[in-house]
């Protein structure tokens, strides 16, 4: 065991490095037996912890966090969340010294299970925060403005093709009326045709406008 530094507290974790340490292994490959606790008699210095006993806590920390955290990093992944985790396993285990049972298993598979709940948890809290951001841009997309522009489009696009459907003197009349604002008399002198045949023929060109684009009279 190494030695404590000055003021009682065991040296920090070897946290840091590409290759975490060696975690125990999971239940599932232990084949249904328990692990055995390390030298120290880790269940009786949780018992100790249970009554608040900080020098227990630290022998605690100190016989556990390293393989805490290689279990939490193996879930994890990420080394700096893993760090995260295994310091609020570490404050469970200190907080929740009482509900360790002896005759439910061995002290290490007890850190070892609040070790693996809490990095499920918090990988699933990872993806459910993901999905929550990617709702958000999703619902951030302005569905209505597009479906306007697309509608417009498709608008004037059947226009478009209905105003091709008319003689060039229709579509003329049309497009100076409706378009460029001007009088029948204005499209007559703008064309040269007298103000007569223009408004038969913008009449004509109405009626077959209508019935192109399907509008009801």
């Amino acid at each position: 065991m190494a030695s404590a530094s000055p003021g009682g507290r065991p040296p920090a974790p070897p946290f840091g490095g590409d290759d975490p340490p060696e975690p125990p292994r999971g239940p599932r490959d232990w084949g249904g037996a328990t692990p055995p606790d390390p030298p120290g008699d880790l269940g009786a210095q949780i018992r100790l912890v249970a009554r608040g006993d900080a020098a227990a806590f630290d022998a605690v920390y100190e016989q556990v966090a390293a393989s805490v955290f290689g279990i939490v990093r193996r879930v994890i992944r990420d080394p700096a969340q893993s760090e995260e985790v295994t310091q609020d396993v570490l404050l469970e285990v200190w907080r929740n010294a009482s509900k360790f049972d002896a005759e439910r298993g061995s002290a290490t598979a007890w850190v070892m299970t609040l070790a693996h709940r809490r990095a499920v948890d918090r990988v699933r809290s990872v993806q459910k925060e993901s999905e929550r951001e990617r709702r958000t841009a999703a619902a951030d997309i302005p569905y209505d403005e597009v479906a306007e522009a697309v509608e417009s489009s498709l608008e004037r696009e059947r226009v478009r093709r209905c105003l091709g459907s008319l003689t060039e003197l229709q579509r003329e009349s049309v497009t100076l009326a409706y378009y460029g604002g001007y009088t029948y008399g204005q499209v007559a002198g703008l064309l040269g045709v007298p103000a007569g045949t223009i408004k038969t023929r913008m009449r004509d060109a109405l009626i077959r406008l209508r019935d192109c684009l399907g509008v009801d009279q």
